[in-house]
């Protein structure tokens, strides 16, 4: 019997795992994927804004110094418009601040050096190729079957398998699903113009569009647009989608030329009526599934990694129970503290700049200008981005 379960290997259940390095606790990692596609994950096309508490969490971990230099883009400043208005909100670091909001960095290069800084780690085995077919709780434990018949018990099982989450379903905790009917399509490109490191995102009626500023003159952008719009643009040839990437960005960098694979991810938002449950707790998209308009899913997911092996060191270091109800409870409260407002913050801008009434059209650009005349704001919204 081992003393912790992680159900899913992904950034969150992996920063887990190594959070819990040299406590004296045996873990015990299950991941459908075979261990080749965690040791060198694909491309997946997703870029991660990375905040500064979250690379000092990477730096805890042992899995910063993994991440090559090169691969690592600054994000100094972010611009928010709306339409084919020529006004942004900018968002900058604040005098004494360091000189980036954040920094840029590919997911797979991310899973890549989570695993590696986890891999052998005393205590720890690794059950992959097999994905939980079931779950049975006792007053000792917990104990799953994998599809492949093997059979795994735990004091603590943590579910870190995404946002459509099997374990937690298993678990009988229910989770507001939202289907957004929208596509977000990620591509990388080079461009003419320089970015100067500044991410933009803006809102038109049909789709919204960002650009994420990576390493010289290529940009990671991002359409959410709606499944079939998202489906024929998939299917353009470089040519074509070059001359598309070029007018839904109104050119702002210049002519954009594809680079790679188009990546699709079909948009929908989840949060967890509860995230902890007797001997099990949720972490990561398992527990909150953000909408990617804010880029706070994979800093929010760390935070909780981190939140809950805190709690589970400090138990196992006093001789305590590493499961027990007090524990479970102080971590989800905390971690609601901390999702609750940004998940709502999120949903409240989302409905707002997808809403293409005469009511809402009228509102955008004059909620930007308030909040562009308001120092205090900005400065905080910058905090958050820059902390978060």
């Amino acid at each position: 019997m081992s003393d912790v379960m992680i159900v899913g290997a992904g950034p969150a259940g992996l920063a887990f795992a190594r959070g819990l390095a040299g406590a004296g606790l045996s873990v015990a990692v299950i991941e459908r994927q075979p261990r080749a596609a965690l040791a060198d994950p694909p491309d997946d096309g997703r870029e991660i804004a990375l905040t500064h508490r979250s690379v000092a969490t990477l730096r805890a971990l042992d899995a910063w110094r993994r991440i090559d230099p090169a691969v690592v883009a600054p994000l100094r400043v972010a611009r928010v418009l709306d339409g084919a208005s020529r006004f942004a909100l900018a968002f900058e670091p604040g005098p004494g601040a360091q000189d980036r909001l954040g920094q840029l960095v590919a997911n797979h290069h991310l899973r890549r050096a989570l695993f590696a800084a986890a891999d052998g780690q005393a205590g720890l085995t690794l059950h992959t190729g097999a994905g939980v077919a079931a779950v049975e709780r006792d007053a000792d434990g917990i104990a799953v079957t994998l599809a492949d018949g093997r059979r795994v018990r735990a004091r603590l099982l943590v579910a870190a398998d995404a946002r459509f989450s099997a374990t937690r379903a298993a678990l009988g905790i229910a989770a507001r699903e939202t289907r957004l009917d929208r596509t977000m399509l990620l591509v990388r490109a080079t461009h003419d113009r320089d970015h100067g490191q500044v991410a933009t995102e803006w809102f038109d009626y049909h789709q919204t569009v960002a650009l994420l500023p990576l390493a010289g003159r290529c940009t990671s952008v991002v359409l959410t647009v709606r499944p079939g719009d998202a489906g024929r643009i998939a299917a353009l040839d470089p040519a074509a989608l070059s001359a598309e990437l070029t007018r839904r960005t109104g050119g702002k960098l210049g002519m954009m030329r594809p680079v790679g694979a188009v990546h699709a991810y079909p948009l929908a938002t989840v949060w967890s009526t509860h995230f902890a449950a007797p001997h099990a707790a949720l972490i990561g998209d398992a527990a909150v599934g953000m909408h990617p308009v804010t880029a706070h899913g994979f800093n929010l997911g760390l935070r909780s990694a981190a939140a809950l092996a805190g709690l589970v060191r400090h138990a196992a270091a006093r001789g305590g129970d590493i499961a027990s109800p007090r524990l479970l409870r102080r971590y989800e409260a905390g971690h609601r503290l901390a999702a609750g407002p940004l998940f709502a913050a999120t949903a409240g801008i989302v409905r707002l700049y997808t809403d293409a009434g005469p009511v809402a059209r009228i509102a955008r650009p004059t909620l930007l200008r308030v909040a562009a005349g308001l120092s205090p704001l900005r400065a905080g919204v910058a905090h958050l981005l820059m902390r978060h």
